[in-house]
């Protein structure tokens, strides 16, 4: 059953304008969605924005851009990358909201095709940090435009993130945890610490770790949230003394690359952890949403639903986004070339149905 092969493909339309104005191709280099009925939020990892297209016929189009910096003061400004890596909407409280978290990644530095020599080696030596990445926030969804658009501030409800300073707020909450702090200073794609992935209820708030994976499991890292009086976002003590609830689940070795609810269900979709070929899927982890203490997550509390395609260099599933009551569109980076164009710039997704298989964990 999980081998089954998409029932459709969907294709997003882009403005080129808006583009060649952000500097990058933002449909080659999608890292997170979201949608919520004609709405789709869409994020990739240069600079520090959300684009927001609209339902158009079958697809998506009537494409516009949200400069994060616009709403709130980040420290590297509207040019410093976000690397933005997960997108949540919560419209079941107060309002509803969009949740965006960076990747809190450190990033070494690539060396470049056909470089030699030994002093190439420094490249690699060359581990940087930027700023902006190690945002975690929410802002106020309104209607605008034809669709939802997140704002700083609506009525009594303001955008709030965790509070910028040193290396981020959950790199220092993590720093005390005996399993997980050992991997902190090691860069992303090499099981350091790689955000990927984010849901939220209310105050609850879950991230998917693509790294690191520890033996054969991923971490899901749960907190839950409270305004302080500067009006900045802060974890609440959930796990005796820590801020973080940590969630192991059994992936087979594989990172998590983007997270959804379905119902109490939470769907994760999987892949390598480093850069490169290996299996992607789709797993369902039963009842997940009840969970309130930490612990793990073997082959009886989920299920494979889906094996996707991950064709090396090209196609890599990244983001999952609901399209019907059992369908579900995955996108894809680094887009294989009958997936993406330039002129018009497009790019196309695959549309999926996935088993609706509820039991209990």
């Amino acid at each position: 059953m999980p081998d089954r092969d998409p029932v459709r493909r969907v294709r997003l339309f882009f403005d080129a304008g808006l583009i060649a104005k952000a500097g990058t191709p933002v449909h080659r280099d999608l890292s997170a969605a979201v949608r919520d009925g004609a709405t789709l939020f869409l994020a990739c990892d240069e600079g520090a924005g959300v684009e927001r297209l609209l339902r158009d016929g079958d697809g998506f189009g009537r494409h516009e851009r949200i400069s994060l910096a616009d709403l709130v003061d980040l420290p590297e400004g509207e040019d410093g990358e976000m690397d933005i890596e997960g997108l949540a909407i919560d419209r079941d409280h107060d309002g509803g909201w969009l949740w965006v978290v960076g990747s809190q990644s450190f990033k070494r530095d690539k060396v470049k095709d056909g470089a030699k020599g030994p002093d190439n080696l420094a490249t690699l030596r060359d581990i940087d940090w930027e700023a902006n990445r190690q945002f975690l926030g929410r802002f106020p969804l309104v209607e605008r435009n034809g669709g939802l658009w997140p704002v700083a501030k609506d009525g009594d409800r303001r955008a709030a993130h965790l509070k910028f300073k040193g290396k981020g707020r959950l790199r220092h909450w993590l720093r005390r945890d005996g399993l997980l702090r050992d991997f902190l200073n090691l860069p992303s794609k090499e099981n350091g610490l790689d955000v990927e992935g984010i849901v939220a209820r209310g105050d609850r708030v879950w991230i998917g770790l693509r790294g690191p994976v520890l033996g054969q499991s991923a971490v899901v890292l749960e907190l839950e949230l409270r305004t302080t009086g500067s009006g900045h976002l802060k974890a609440q003590r959930i796990q005796g003394k820590s801020r973080i609830r940590k969630h192991f689940v059994d992936t087979d070795g594989q990172g998590i690359r983007d997270m959804k609810w379905d119902g109490d269900d939470l769907l994760l979709v999987t892949g390598p952890v480093m850069t490169g070929d290996g299996p992607a899927a789709i797993l369902r982890l039963h009842d997940f949403a009840s969970r309130k203490e930490e612990g793990y997550v073997g082959e009886d509390g989920q299920t494979l639903v889906q094996r996707l395609p991950y064709r090396e260099s090209a196609d890599h599933p990244e983001s999952l986004v609901q399209w019907d009551t059992d369908e579900w569109l995955v996108l894809c980076d680094s887009p294989g070339s009958d997936s993406v164009s330039d002129t018009p710039p497009w790019v196309e997704g695959e549309v999926w149905r996935l088993s609706q298989d509820k039991r209990s964990a």
